[in-house]
């Protein structure tokens, strides 16, 4: 059944003054363990669930039903508000987008993100007008049910243009978008640039300007309401792991062995325990 409480959590986060950061899981184990640590929201991550099942990312290689069926499961051993990670909305059409958003919320998920990718690589971006009408129709399926960002992902292919950018974003703001997001904009002048183009709506950073990381308290200054981190977790994870095998491949078991989280620290985030 839908979760209202999970919408209006979300939602009450991004009415807050301060900003907050929403980490990306990918698995039970990610999800409980974030948890442990505070966070009061988790997103999904189109790039973590399909590396992890061995597929492209934006291909449209993982189903609808796949990646809102994975946010269920961050939903439901964690008890906190998800951000399906929903690529395009599965669908040119702007009624696919329609469709991709009943479907989270009748699964129960706090939000939802709408890009404006084409899953074809030789035409990455929808032309302006069919992104608007697309995010538009969205938000008519959305409003007041499910929290709805507003994605255009003109910097992930190379469309380095800043106006084109926040021209998107503002016209997803106007079309009912509840959120926007821009992910890998280029330094802290381009950020300041979209919250206030875009204010009073909030405004969702991946990690922090391309130049180079900087505190959230920077970001917050900035007027960032929100911070995801897409698929630098599970990378991260994937580092360690790298790192654990050259350990293991020279003889070191103690070196490829070291700083592993305990089985019990996963378990006890998991149903069935106490």
């Amino acid at each position: 059944m839908p979760d209202a409480s999970a919408y209006e959590r979300f939602r009450a986060l991004h009415e807050a003054k301060s900003a907050f950061v929403m980490p990306n899981a990918w698995d039970g184990a990610s999800a409980v363990l974030l948890k442990q640590a505070g966070f009061q929201a988790l997103g999904t991550s189109s790039a973590a669930i399909a590396w992890a099942l061995g597929r492209q990312d934006g291909r449209h290689a993982v189903s609808r039903a796949e990646a809102i069926e994975n946010g269920v499961l961050l939903g439901r051993l964690t008890g906190l508000p998800v951000n399906g990670d929903l690529e395009d909305g599965f669908g040119a059409d702007p009624e696919d987008c329609a469709a991709t958003v009943e479907a989270a919320i009748k699964a129960g998920l706090g939000g939802l993100g709408i890009e404006d990718t084409t899953a074809d690589p030789a035409k990455p971006i929808h032309d302006f007008d069919l992104a608007v009408a697309r995010v538009r129709r969205a938000a008519q399926a959305a409003r007041g049910r499910i929290l709805l960002t507003g994605r255009t992902d003109n910097y992930l292919f190379g469309r380095n243009d800043l106006d084109d950018t926040i021209r998107r974003l503002v016209a997803f703001a106007e079309a009912g978008a509840d959120v926007l997001y821009a992910p890998a904009l280029p330094d802290m002048d381009a950020i300041q640039a979209v919250v206030r183009a875009v204010s009073p709506k909030p405004v969702n950073v991946l990690i922090g300007p391309r130049s180079g990381m900087v505190p959230v308290a920077e970001l917050e200054a900035a007027g960032v309401r929100r911070i995801s981190l897409g698929g630098a977790l599970y990378r991260r994870a994937m580092g360690g792991l790298v790192e654990a095998a050259k350990a293991l491949a020279a003889g070191d078991m103690e070196g490829a062995l070291r700083g592993a989280v305990a089985g019990a620290d996963i378990a006890n985030g998991l149903p069935g325990v106490g």
